[in-house]
């Protein structure tokens, strides 16, 4: 048998206990590790969720402090970004100008090893950000040790005729992001690492043409098994049961699923499950009754036990870059319906969900009417995506698969041959 890969894994953000970035670092770091010899380095932030899951500091991981820059810029990051949640633009900006200082303490632990050869692979798995160069990628190269980089994510552009939806969510610096290309370093990074890993066909198309060679697409969302358990079981009769599950926020269409709903929550023939908190909750809980669960803000542990009693995901999201709330559902047994733009589109497929056109909001509307219209009259269908829907997380998207897939990433970047390709 071949020799387990040394692999030193950099995920700045990594922690079991929270949700989105956070919980995809530690996931996939942790997957990675069960299947090789890793140490995994993190930000002090992280440390003791790590310690709480059981892992040894200084055998299996590292904590960073780098709090005496990061804390100060995050705090600025927190009064531009005018709002709670919002702004998400700006703190990826304030992100790309503190995080070098943490690959510096990084190369300052780590760089005598690496350059020892006591490591085959460094990866950095977050941040996710596109934005964000690596300043030891270089070095890396130069003690001729492979550096992966990714997946990286984010910056799907806003679509057209959603700027109302924009400035409510204060994306001011979004109208200038692609700026970001001519950022110190990128091209460096890029130019360097042996591997790039795309978590969105978007970001892979903002890669330059001549690094298009290593380029490798792999969806950066995954399924813990133990998390998401079992199949959802909802009613044989009675309303089509419908989740939505999200920040009650304009970009994720809570609004738009309940107008697109409203005459069928009217007849009886539809009821909707809305999980999720924000600052559109009250608005709409006052405007909307009928036929409508209000949950709330739920622990991200709870949630499957509501979208258990569901045929169906209602998400009209206009801006997702991963979209690993499709994913949970699909876990489940439960066909997602989406709007067919960025990261929820490149996961659905005919065969296990529904995807809808963007389009205007009228459109949009009008569309998920059109499609919760047809599925509370008739539920074959669903029946079919459900057992579909399962067995395409099982086979491409749980944690352990994802591990398979960066392990045969790891093989080429060590011994050549075709680029490994898994979508």
């Amino acid at each position: 048998m071949a020799p387990r890969p040394r692999v030193l894994i950099i995920a700045e953000a990594a922690n079991p206990e929270w949700v989105s970035v956070p919980l995809v670092g530690w996931s996939m770091a942790t997957a990675i590790a069960r299947q090789c010899n890793a140490h995994i380095v993190t930000q002090i932030r992280n440390r003791d969720a790590f310690l709480r899951a059981g892992m040894v500091e200084g055998e299996d991981f590292t904590a960073i402090d780098s709090e005496a820059f990061a804390r100060p810029l995050w705090a600025i990051g927190e009064k531009l970004r005018m709002g709670q949640g919002k702004g998400w633009t700006t703190l990826q900006l304030i992100n790309a100008l503190s995080y070098p200082y943490f690959e510096r303490l990084v190369w300052k632990a780590f760089g005598v090893a690496i350059r020892a050869g006591d490591y085959d692979i460094v990866h950095r798995v977050t941040p996710l950000s596109p934005t964000i160069a690596s300043p030891i990628a270089a070095k890396c190269a130069h003690a001729g040790v492979p550096f992966v980089l990714g997946p990286l994510n984010g910056g799907v552009p806003w679509p057209k005729g959603f700027d109302a939806e924009r400035r409510r969510e204060r994306e001011w610096l979004s109208y200038l992001r692609s700026a970001y290309k001519a950022l110190p370093g990128r091209k460096s990074t890029l130019r360097h690492a042996s591997a790039i890993l795309a978590g969105s066909r978007h970001t892979a198309s903002e890669i330059s043409a001549k690094f298009q060679d290593k380029c490798i697409y792999l969806p950066e969302n995954g399924i813990d098994p133990f998390r998401f358990k079992g199949r959802a079981d909802p009613p044989k009769k009675g309303p089509l049961q419908a989740c939505f599950l999200g920040r009650m926020v304009p970009y994720k269409g809570p609004d738009m699923l309940l107008e697109a709903a409203a005459p069928l929550l009217q007849s009886g023939d539809l009821e909707i499950e809305m999980i999720g908190d924000g600052p559109m909750l009250e608005g709409l809980k006052h405007t909307y009754s009928q036929g409508v669960n209000w949950r709330g803000w739920m622990a991200h542990e709870d949630v499957q036990s509501v979208l258990k009693t569901c045929h169906v995901l209602s998400f009209p999201s206009i801006r997702e870059f991963g979209g690993g709330v499709v994913l949970e559902a699909m876990a489940l047994g439960v066909p997602p319906l989406i709007v067919d733009y960025a990261g929820p589109g490149e996961l659905v497929e005919d065969a296990w969900g529904m995807k809808v056109p963007i389009g205007t909001r009228a459109d949009i509307i009008h569309s998920f009417h059109e499609k919760l219209t047809q599925l509370s009259t008739d539920r074959t269908l669903l029946h079919q995506m459900s057992d579909a829907a399962a067995q395409r997380i099982d086979t491409h998207f749980t944690w352990n698969r994802k591990a398979d897939q960066i392990l045969k990433v790891y093989k080429w970047v060590q011994s050549g041959g075709k680029v490994p390709r898994f979508f």
